[in-house]
């Protein structure tokens, strides 16, 4: 009997045998879940933002030793630091550099000459094209639906724009957590999701059981949009640290972020000549007032008191809405098991129960196409659907 495979065209780019990529969050996607995702068949990211060069370098010897799959590096592209991580990336033979924000074309550039893949996440079909232009090899269309940082477009609008404005593999993000929103974002186009709350959740996640709880209880309703953590819309759920932000004033946020911004050079090893010279360049780049920049710092710190401290009194919880859909904490492999059968199973209802020789001809088709983008279902073998233990 054949099992029904989704193999789109970030299959074949990363290297990966399902289209899922598990994001690179802040103080969240370490060694394990980054593994435990490359090696269940998705692409696990690392969050480096959060880490210091020799953390990040011990890091990505952990992923290695855990998987022989290939994996990414989330980089933040205006750290002071950025050439060394970026040198860092390029001689540890790491697949894939993703970008909350937008990398500038020369650090694009430096990836690209040493053979790593660029993937920055947009909010906006121009930021796709503009990217494009400037030769990434994929993007993540993030809709207002995400968890942390996140714009005004919602992922259903957001997510075929952007496939409709670029060549280049787009992944949906936002709302994501099941078979059923895979295929719809194979509808609009994209070549598969990224998720991070879905990952958050499970068995794998170094996120504190207690801080897990208080995910779990959380509604559809229950997350909100605020500029009060770091000056930028970031979603989060709504709780008494959140409230106590959103009432504060200027005057009392300017120095509680100040001393956020020091503990922050602190953990990451930044210097603070350096920290003064990011600060110039992102108030230069980002026309931040001198209250907002000191802000910048907050929303890490913040994260990291509920993320890896458990103090959910004092910090925050970025999530994306989707969290009011989410009730359980399976391991990543079923988590990725089970959206890839539901998938499945959801082509199969809408085909009318299409056999496995209709799906072949589909492929044919597809590939005989290109046009017809990545809604190609492919039959293979349950040997090829769910490789060996050699391979992860």
């Amino acid at each position: 009997m054949t099992a029904l495979v989704l193999h789109t065209r970030i299959c074949g780019l990363f290297g990966i045998r399902y289209p899922i990529v598990q994001t690179g969050m802040g103080w969240v996607s370490g060694a394990r879940l980054t593994a435990a995702t490359s090696d269940a068949g998705g692409f696990g990211i690392l969050a480096a933002a959060t880490m210091t060069l020799a953390q990040l370098e011990e890091a990505i010897r952990s992923v290695k030793e855990r998987t022989g799959q290939p994996f990414g590096v989330n980089v933040r592209a205006d750290q002071p630091d950025v050439g060394r991580v970026a040198e860092l990336v390029i001689r540890s033979g790491v697949k894939l550099a993703s970008f909350a924000g937008p990398p500038s074309r020369d650090l694009i550039r430096r990836f690209k000459d040493a053979g790593v893949l660029t993937m920055p996440t947009v909010g906006a079909p121009r930021h796709a094209e503009k990217m494009a232009e400037w030769g990434v090899d994929a993007v993540i269309a993030q809709g207002h639906e995400g968890g942390g940082h996140t714009g005004p477009i919602p992922t259903s609008l957001l997510l075929p724009a952007v496939c409709d404005t670029v060549d280049i593999p787009v992944l949906g993000a936002g709302g994501f957590n099941s078979g059923r929103g895979l295929v719809a974002a194979l509808a609009y186009g994209a070549s598969g999701i990224a998720m991070g709350t879905r990952f958050l959740l499970t068995k794998e996640s170094t996120v504190p059981e207690s801080v897990k709880a208080a995910y779990l209880r959380a509604k559809l309703t229950d997350t909100v949009v605020t500029r009060s953590v770091d000056g930028d819309p970031q979603r989060v759920i709504r709780t008494p640290v959140i409230d106590r932000l959103e009432r504060a004033s200027a005057v009392t946020r300017f120095p509680r972020a100040l001393m956020s911004a020091l503990a922050f050079r602190k953990l990451t090893g930044t210097s603070l000549t350096d920290l003064v010279r990011e600060g110039l360049a992102m108030r230069k780049s980002r026309e931040l007032t001198w209250a907002q920049l000191a802000m910048a710092a907050n929303a890490p710190m913040l994260t990291k008191a509920s993320m890896v401290d458990g103090r959910q009194e004092v910090g925050i919880l970025p999530a994306g809405q989707v969290v009011g859909l989410i009730d359980e904490l399976p391991t990543v492999r079923d988590v990725l098991e089970s959206i890839m059968r539901e998938a499945e199973e959801t082509l199969g209802r809408l085909s009318g129960g299409s056999t496995s020789a209709d799906a072949g001809r589909s492929g044919e088709q597809a590939r005989a196409d290109p046009s017809r983008r990545d809604e190609a279902v492919q039959t293979q073998t349950p040997s090829v659907a769910r490789p060996g233990p050699q391979e992860g």
